[in-house]
C-alpha cells in the first residue's frame, strides 16, 4: 500500500466532489423513501402471509 499515492488520489476525489443542489437532494430523498416504504411493505404482505400459515408465528 503506497500512502502518499492514495492520499493523492483522496484528495483529487474530494475536490470533485460536490454538494448537490436542492432539486437533486429532493429527488435522491423521495425515491430513497418509496424504496424504504416498498421494502417495508414487502416484509408486511410476508408477515401477514406467514400468519395464516399453520405453524407460523
Amino acid at each position: 500500500m503506497n500512502t502518499p499515492t492514495d492520499l493523492s488520489s483522496y484528495i483529487r476525489v474530494l475536490k470533485l466532489a460536490s454538494t448537490p443542489s436542492w432539486t437533486e437532494f429532493t429527488q435522491v430523498a423521495k425515491i430513497a423513501g418509496v424504496g424504504i416504504l416498498l421494502v417495508g411493505f414487502i416484509g408486511f404482505v410476508i408477515f401477514v402471509f406467514m400468519s395464516f400459515v399453520p405453524g407460523g408465528p
